[in-house]
């Protein structure tokens, strides 16, 4: 095995052509019926392997910009095929490329071992290299497919710019290192021996997707451990909304048969004084039935819910305007973190002041030309120092504080969404404008 010509440049096209298949197998996918479905990608083929078995011979200074199409045509049949962010596109174009490297060279390096093992001539028929081919690339592939099948709901799951990034790096180290000896053969991570080249190739090329797939994972794994907080969390405000809301028409139940006994005794009654106390009473065991939010999204009632039933315990007024229908396209855990670490901070602001009558929470929720606009705001008496346009928190224990506001806007920038702090005549005022997806506008 000491003389291996390089890999037929068909076979990386079926290999590249095959990776990008299978994960669009598993993605949600565009609104084509099968069979334009499968033309498009019976195109791509026919395209992808063209423009590699054409540019077999080009000079070597094109190979960097030659690989670089064909791996912008792989992404383009992802696109195309595939119903999911462009970012995640990005993220499989690159797994779906190293597993492509990979799933060649192994190929082409066991097909000369068995051949040399068995006593064959490896170019004497294109049969028998046809069929070790389908084999090998239908093990390969069906085995990772399995894989990501075990995960396949994960497709959908949005990639932020960090992690496509860190994917970027770990596909473009490995296609680097498992190359290098094209380029430089005088290197300690390289040589010029044909078959020493195959197996740093598929060596480098396995790591790269082994770590690239446990990379995937632990996201997965991380995203599920995030979603079921904030589903334990918005459950158990659920069932505390439940309970509350059982309690308040118990207790409007209750007054409204004695509402004509009460009535009776208010006519009665001759001191202002007691009749302006019963009738405090009344309002008071009112307002907990009327705290219960319907902002048209039933996450952000349960949130507000609990805040507002919290705030009239401690005498802090929280009025809010919501139409928020048009929230259901953002995720649970986004909507609890929100609105929950923004009205914990400006109901723990409310609390320190003294005079209860400043004590004042305003929300504000609802569409404004294409953006969700989201503000909360609360009387402030004090002061704040700004860091890289965060407010600095004012506890002694910084390290273990102020954490909530930047929840807050790692949520909205997932969604390409900005937020704005800012203090005026005695206001804390945090501002977000998240783009609403089409469709939701209107």
């Amino acid at each position: 095995m000491s003389n291996i010509p390089d890999i037929p440049r068909i076979y990386t096209a079926l290999a590249e052509w095959l990776a990008c298949v299978s994960y669009i197998s598993l993605a949600p996918k565009r609104r084509f019926a099968p069979l334009p479905l499968t033309l498009i990608c019976a195109g791509f083929l026919a395209v992808q392997s063209a423009f590699l078995v054409l540019t077999d011979n080009a000079p070597f200074v094109l190979w960097v910009p030659c690989m670089l199409f064909a791996i912008g045509l792989m992404f383009l049949l992802l696109y195309v095929c595939v119903d999911v962010p462009l970012i995640n596109v990005g993220f499989c174009c690159v797994r779906a490329f190293l597993l492509a490297e990979f799933a060649a060279s192994l190929e082409w390096q066991l097909y000369y071992y068995c051949c040399a093992r068995l006593g064959y001539n490896p170019g004497g028929g294109p049969v028998l290299s046809v069929v070790f081919l389908a084999a090998v690339y239908a093990v390969i592939y069906v085995t990772m497919w399995q894989l990501d099948r075990r995960h396949m709901d994960s497709t959908g799951l949005k990639v932020n710019p960090n992690e496509l990034i860190i994917a970027f790096l770990i596909g473009a180290g490995a296609f680097a290192l498992s190359n290098l000896s094209f380029v430089a053969a005088n290197t300690p991570f390289s040589t010029s021996d044909s078959s020493d080249i195959l197996y740093i190739r598929t060596l480098v090329d396995l790591a790269g997707v082994a770590i690239l797939y446990a990379y995937h994972i632990q996201r997965v794994e991380t995203y599920m451990r995030y979603e079921l907080t904030a589903i334990n969390t918005t459950l158990k405000n659920q069932y505390d909304q439940y309970c509350t809301s059982r309690e308040s028409i118990e207790l409007i139940n209750r007054k409204y048969h004695d509402l004509k006994h009460q009535i009776a005794a208010l006519r009665a009654e001759s001191d202002p004084q007691r009749r302006s106390q019963w009738l405090d009473e009344m309002e008071s065991d009112i307002r907990q039935y009327e705290a219960q939010n319907k902002t048209g999204n039933p996450v952000l009632d349960t949130v507000l819910t609990g805040k507002s039933l919290y705030c009239q315990k401690h005498g802090i007024s929280l009025t809010c305007v919501a139409d928020a229908e048009k929230l259901d396209f953002m995720r649970v855990m986004d909507i609890c973190s929100i609105f929950g670490n923004a009205l914990d901070n400006a109901i723990e602001s409310a609390l320190q002041l003294e005079d209860k009558e400043q004590r004042l929470i305003r929300v504000t929720v609802g569409p404004q030309k294409g953006f969700l606009l989201i503000r909360v705001e609360n009387y402030f008496g004090g002061s704040l120092t700004f860091e890289d346009g965060l407010p600095v928190t004012t506890k002694t224990d910084k390290d273990y504080h102020g954490f909530g506001v930047k929840s807050i806007k790692r949520s909205v920038e997932q969604y390409n969404g900005a937020m704005t702090i800012s203090t005026d005549s005695g206001w804390f005022r945090l501002k977000l404008l998240i783009p609403l997806p089409e469709g939701k506008t209107s």
